[in-house]
C-alpha cells in the first residue's frame, strides 16, 4: 500500500510534497557504502559501470523543460544492472500476468541533457519497497548513480532533489503501524548525492510500547 499509516490510525503523510509510499519491516539487505540512520546508500560518485540501455514502449512521457523522456524498460534495466543485489532481483516477479511490481519517475535530478529515471521496486501484495535506484543516461546506456537496497524504502523527485523516505519499526511494531519515519532529501553536486536535509518523524504511541530504533541523525556523507 502506498499510503503511508501510523500508531492510532491510518494517516495519510507526505515527504516535501511528494507522495510517499506504503512500507513494511522486512530482514535488511544492502548494497554500497552506508550512511548510518536508516540504512545502507550508495551515494558517492556516479558508477563507471553502466547498464545496457533499456527498451523504450510506445509511451513518452515529457518533463517541464520541455525536452522528452525516452521511456525505458524499467525490468530490463534493474535486471541486468549488476548492481542491484540479486535478492532484488530474485524477487521481481510479475504480479498479473506481465504486471510488475515498479514505479517509474522521470525527472531532472542530475544536470543532464535527457531527464533521469527513478526506479522503486515493490511487493506484490502490500506494495512494499524493496529497493531505489536512480539512472542518469550516459551516451547509450544508463548509470546507476544512487541505489538504497532495504526494505522500507521509497525514492520520489521533488522539485530537482531526491527525497527518500525510510520507515522506522521498533520491536514488535504491526506491518502497518511504524514507530516513525525518516525524510532524507539529496542534491546532485559535484558528481554525486550530497545530503542536503535530514527529518524524523516519530508517530504516537502508547504508554508502554517498544523503544524506537535507529534515533540518531546519519550524518552528511561526503563521498
Amino acid at each position: 500500500m502506498r499510503g503511508l499509516s501510523g500508531g492510532g490510525g491510518t494517516r495519510t503523510r507526505a515527504a516535501s510534497g511528494a507522495a510517499m509510499a506504503g512500507l513494511a519491516a522486512v530482514g535488511l539487505f544492502s548494497v554500497g557504502c552506508s550512511t548510518g540512520g536508516s540504512g545502507a546508500q550508495d551515494e558517492g560518485a556516479a558508477h563507471t559501470d553502466s547498464v545496457a540501455k533499456a527498451t523504450p514502449s510506445q509511451a513518452t512521457p515529457s518533463n517541464s523543460a520541455g525536452r522528452k523522456a525516452e521511456a525505458v524498460n524499467a525490468v530490463k534495466l534493474i535486471m541486468s544492472d549488476p548492481k542491484v543485489s540479486e535478492r532484488v532481483k530474485a524477487d521481481l516477479r510479475p504480479c498479473a500476468r506481465d504486471a510488475y511490481p515498479l514505479d517509474t519517475s522521470y525527472g531532472n535530478l542530475t544536470g543532464g541533457t535527457s531527464p533521469d529515471v527513478v526506479i522503486n521496486v515493490l511487493t506484490c501484495g502490500d506494495a512494499v519497497g524493496m529497493g531505489t535506484y536512480v539512472y542518469r543516461e550516459n551516451g547509450d546506456s544508463y548509470e546507476n548513480v544512487f541505489a538504497v537496497q532495504e526494505p522500507a524504502v521509497y525514492s520520489a523527485i521533488d522539485r530537482g532533489d531526491l527525497v527518500v523516505t525510510q520507515q522506522v519499526y521498533a520491536k514488535g511494531d504491526p506491518v502497518a503501524e511504524p514507530s516513525g519515519e525518516e525524510i532524507t532529501t539529496y542534491h546532485w553536486s559535484s558528481g554525486k548525492f550530497v545530503q542536503q536535509y535530514w527529518v524524523r518523524n516519530e508517530f504516537s504511541r502508547g504508554v508502554g510500547e517498544g523503544e524506537v530504533v535507529a534515533t540518531e541523525p546519519p550524518p552528511p556523507n561526503e563521498n
